[in-house]
């Protein structure tokens, strides 16, 4: 009987999420079986079909935005989502997220948005079209592939557009009637999609506050004579761990320590690459990133391929020496700030890279770096993503309700 009902989607039956947060009485109900629950924090709430209406001569409105994010794990993109949805929820407007009813992005957002965890993995589209059907949005936005491939399969309304965290794929983007470029190189390489481009940089997010300041090197044991090398990605293959590590065990003393955090399909590889190396330390994901890069000597972003990185920017923020790769992103936002910035895939230049930095290490130390982090203001880029939203929206031919076009303050 039940898989007729999970068939008809006619039942609602309540079930525990594992990332309950019990400071934040979550309520959560979950939609037939393997359909999507909805988490609701138990606070005053506009309904999704009551926003707009307003008093004639208010200058301020807000929109319906319905993230879309189908992650487990948290690393750059997700922590770019999170951080839009939460400044554009703190503005007014009233956002939603859908994901994996496993994934611990809940955790993360205000409580004003609702998060809608989808169960199984398979049928994304179907429970996507479902629930878009029953809400009234103005525009949704699509954060990976996953989320990309769900969101192309709606009709015309509402409008929908996607960040290019990774790059453009038109099975997964061209018929979205929005991109939003995190670099220049993306925008240069659009020359067949139909719909509107916008440059728009990544930013510096909101810092988490880090409880108890243990620090990294409180955590391994190490004093402040070891020289500490440090990386935070995704483990996989376009992130260049692995080239990391061929440099750091080529070149390194022993004395020297690699701290790299972050989860993924080649941790495993990864381990295996190591040997046993007790230098080097891959200790998964952590939300307290600032607490690590606050102890290490030497950021480095070793990508095959990288759109932006969000890593070098929080590394930044932190005043950290940094060796990056030029792939695109880096290549565009470091061009002008004191990081230094070697060929992609190449051990032979990592290493060199890092002895440079460890003989500094040895003979005036590494000072704090002063970077210029005016470029990477939250408030500038997220009105400029809301501003290229009712852009989209405008030119989606979908009738929108009369209000003013002043952007919420």
């Amino acid at each position: 009987m039940a898989w007729m009902l999970w068939l008809a989607g006619l039942a609602w039956l309540p079930v525990t999420s594992p990332h309950c947060s019990p400071q934040l009485s979550y309520s959560v109900c979950r939609f037939c079986l393997g359909g999507f629950s909805v988490t609701d924090r138990r606070i005053p709430k506009i309904s999704l079909s009551q926003t707009f209406h307003k008093a004639a001569d208010d200058i301020t409105f807000s929109m319906r935005i319905l993230h879309i994010i189908f992650s487990s794990r948290i690393a750059g993109a997700e922590r770019y989502c999170i951080d839009l949805a939460n400044r554009q929820a703190e503005l007014g407007h009233e956002v939603a997220v859908v994901g994996l009813q496993s994934s611990p992005i809940a955790d993360h957002l205000r409580d004003s948005i609702t998060y809608y965890g989808f169960g199984l993995r398979l049928f994304h589209r179907f429970w996507l079209r479902r629930l878009v059907a029953k809400m009234t949005v103005d525009i949704c936005h699509a954060h990976l592939s996953p989320a990309c491939k769900a969101l192309s399969s709606l009709g015309k309304h509402p409008a929908k557009v996607a960040t290019l965290h990774v790059g453009y794929k038109p099975h997964q983007h061209a018929r979205l009637e929005g991109v939003i470029c995190v670099n220049r190189s993306q925008v240069e390489r659009l020359t067949e999609y139909p719909g509107q481009v916008i440059h728009v940089p990544n930013w510096l997010a909101q810092i988490p506050k880090v409880v108890g300041g243990w620090g990294i090197r409180t955590e391994l044991g190490l004093g402040d004579d070891r020289f500490v090398v440090g990386a935070v990605g995704r483990l996989h293959a376009s992130k260049g761990m692995d080239v990391l590590i061929a440099a750091f065990r080529a070149t390194a003393p022993a004395s020297a320590v690699l701290v790299i955090l972050g989860d993924g399909s080649q941790r495993a590889v990864l381990e295996r690459q190591c040997s046993g190396d007790r230098r080097i330390h891959l200790l998964g994901f952590r939300d307290n990133v600032y607490s690590m890069l606050c102890g290490v000597d030497l950021f480095v972003s070793p990508s095959r391929e990288e759109s932006f990185g969000l890593a070098i920017l929080e590394a930044m923020s932190v005043g950290l020496p940094i060796v990056a790769t030029a792939t695109d992103g880096p290549r565009e936002f470091l061009c002008r700030q004191p990081a230094e910035l070697i060929l992609p895939d190449s051990v032979a230049a990592l290493t060199e890279a890092i002895d440079r930095a460890y003989a500094k290490f040895c003979t005036t130390g590494l000072p704090k770096v002063t970077y210029d982090l005016s470029p990477f203001d939250p408030a500038q880029r997220v009105d400029e993503i809301t501003t290229f939203y009712r852009q989209v929206i405008a030119g989606s031919r979908v009738p929108m309700p009369d209000r003013s076009v002043s952007l919420a303050s």
